[in-house]
């Protein structure tokens, strides 16, 4: 309980010297499962409910054993969540991290491992089939991924991805290219940037400076940050306004990144690592891979224009 009330007069204070209110509750977060094979990694919008109350997305797992799930999918409206598993039909993934939609092509995604394996997967009802996959190109040395977004302007389509980061003397590596497809549905990639980012908070020695990006329709760049003291926590964890990103009618990507990112809200005892902008709307939903503790979701007003 002292650790708690430690941790929770930091962010406090952390935040009211940023001008903003802390954020993080207990009663907001909704448990979506109870154990390590349960954490929400990734998070994809799929549509709103029939009544318009709540939203369906897919969450990826991040689970390493041969049939251990990889994907689920969420029903989430305020007050409770609907979880069901989805079945995955083709090459099974080691450690997927991200997932996103692919604009413009309904019930299609791009799922990412930790290694940098992006899967396309169609989804239809309670499956998920593997249409083709590819590596992230100009992957570093060391590089451990959790964050994977797409983005359309100008009838052009970019991809942001990101090495998660370690500390101080390691911060995230965020990545951005131009995205196309092959005929036989295979990502390619585009000329690829770089840049170096360091999170606010947390400040811890193994502080994962990106966890996971959303992108608004705006192009400003949303990223969470976590800090994993082990399996059993304790954990901690931020969302940040991380810069922006904006592709040319030509599509060339460029990313601008913030030299202070404003931190929006602070969780401590949560690992955030995922933040989905949901369309339609100024919220982010949120989830957590809290390991042995299980994951959680919840939705914040983090995505204005």
């Amino acid at each position: 309980m002292l650790q708690r009330m430690a941790w929770l007069t930091a962010a406090t204070a952390l935040l009211t010297t940023l001008g903003t209110a802390p954020a993080g509750a207990d009663s907001a977060w909704q448990k979506v499962g109870g154990d390590a094979r349960s954490g929400v990694s990734g998070l994809a919008y799929e549509g709103r409910t029939s009544s318009g109350s709540g939203v369906n997305v897919l969450a990826v797992h991040d689970n390493k054993g041969s049939g251990h799930k990889r994907l689920s999918r969420i029903t989430h409206w305020e007050g409770a969540d609907g979880i069901s598993p989805i079945t995955w039909t083709g090459p099974e993934p080691v450690d997927l991290e991200a997932v996103e939609a692919i604009p413009g092509m309904p019930g299609e995604y791009l799922a990412l491992t930790g290694r940098g394996i992006v899967y396309r997967l169609k989804v239809a009802g309670p499956t998920a089939t593997v249409v083709d996959y590819s590596p992230l190109p100009a992957i570093g040395l060391g590089d451990d991924f959790e964050s994977f977004a797409l983005v359309v302007q100008n009838g052009k389509l970019a991809v942001l991805w990101a090495d998660r980061g370690a500390g101080a003397d390691r911060p995230a590596s965020l990545y951005a290219a131009p995205l196309t497809f092959a005929p036989w549905g295979q990502p390619q990639f585009g000329t690829v940037t770089r840049r170096d980012y360091l999170a606010a908070y947390p400040t811890d020695d193994g502080t994962r400076h990106i966890s996971d990006i959303s992108v608004t329709d705006s192009g400003r760049i949303i990223a969470s940050s976590a800090a994993d003291a082990g399996d059993d926590g304790p954990f901690d964890s931020a969302v940040s306004d991380a810069g922006r990103v904006s592709v040319s009618a030509a599509g060339r990507v460029r990313v601008t990144l913030a030299a202070s990112p404003s931190v929006l809200g602070t969780f401590p005892e949560y690992k955030i690592e995922a933040v989905e902008c949901l369309p339609g709307s100024t919220d982010a939903l949120l989830g957590t891979d809290d390991e042995n503790l299980g994951g959680h979701v919840r939705t914040m007003p983090f995505c204005e224009a």
